[in-house]
């Protein structure tokens, strides 16, 4: 009786390690994070190894532009003054090796930047290019690590030029070493700051921000993601050129203003909405606003299987 009800107890584990792993291979999407603007969210290094990520996002570069000085922001990670942030050209490079994408994030909320010509786009890209990219004339900020892409998070300043910024950084783009660009825009369609970026350039990520924006966010109040929804249904049928679309949340209700999904209702009444592949065949996962955040609640651990 007792080798009986060992055998039973195989079995039953073996269905559930199997549903487990159906659960995990039926994973269409993967999670991208904001990561640098947390001194204790982590290392780079530590974000990259936990498994949880297939992008980060190194967020800002936030002053460039009209003859500014360009200056990277990593909050309490470095300073780059004086070649303080090359120790994260280490970091970049192991999270490459696991096959994680790295991009650097222009913009923000808070900041000093706008472009002022198609000229200074181009200047602004050939300077992305040279310091981030694969170029090799630039003060290489973040040390030799050749990032993957551009990552537009565009909240500020002049709307004008981003659609020049964008042709001009994937000029650089070759089939051997191709330059990523993604953006965040919010869910109101179409942004107003890199709208016509989007409208005329083939972004390979666009993580949307479905938050701080009441006309197409969650409401938690009534706990209806009716709006969310048809926002999620009109970004895949207008964004015509970009790869992958992403839904933009935050990783903690204080991340946000508005807009946070606690994890039950996202796997229950969002996520198996919009991964249904055939009717939105661009989804590419969940992006989070940000590690630090991430930490705090432990957002991703509870929507990776889901995703």
């Amino acid at each position: 009786m007792a080798r009986k009800s060992q055998l039973l107890t195989l079995i039953l584990l073996g269905f559930s390690t199997l549903a487990l792993l159906v659960q995990t291979s039926n994973a269409a999407g993967g999670i991208a994070v904001y990561w640098g603007q947390g001194s204790n969210e982590g290392t780079l290094l530590e974000t990259c190894n936990s498994g949880r990520y297939k992008y980060v996002i190194l967020a800002f570069l936030n002053e460039f532009g009209e003859g500014r000085t360009p200056v990277l922001n990593l909050a309490g990670h470095c300073n780059p003054v004086g070649g303080g942030c090359k120790v994260a050209s280490q970091g970049i490079m192991a999270c490459q090796k696991k096959g994680i994408k790295v991009l650097l994030s222009i913009g923000g909320g808070i900041g000093k930047y706008s472009l002022a010509s198609k000229a200074d786009a181009e200047k602004v890209a050939n300077y992305l290019w040279n310091s981030f990219l694969g170029g090799k004339k630039g003060s290489r900020p973040l040390g030799d690590a050749i990032l993957d892409g551009i990552d537009f998070d565009i909240e500020l300043g002049s709307t004008k030029h981003y659609d020049d910024l964008a042709r001009a950084l994937k000029a650089h783009s070759t089939k051997a070493n191709p330059v990523l660009l993604s953006a965040a825009p919010q869910c109101p369609f179409p942004d107003r700051f890199v709208g016509e970026a989007l409208n005329e350039v083939p972004f390979d990520f666009v993580w949307v921000q479905f938050y701080n924006n009441a006309p197409c966010q969650y409401n938690a109040n009534t706990k209806s993601v009716t709006k969310l929804l048809n926002s999620w249904e009109l970004w895949n049928k207008k964004l015509t050129k970009a790869k992958k679309i992403f839904l933009g949340l935050p990783a903690a209700e204080k991340a946000a203003g508005s807009g946070y999904i606690p994890p039950k209702e996202l796997k229950e009444k969002v996520l198996p909405v919009i991964r249904n592949t055939k009717k939105y065949p661009k989804y590419g996962g969940v992006m989070l606003w940000n590690k630090f955040w991430d930490v705090q609640n432990k957002y991703s651990n509870q929507i990776l299987g889901s995703v």
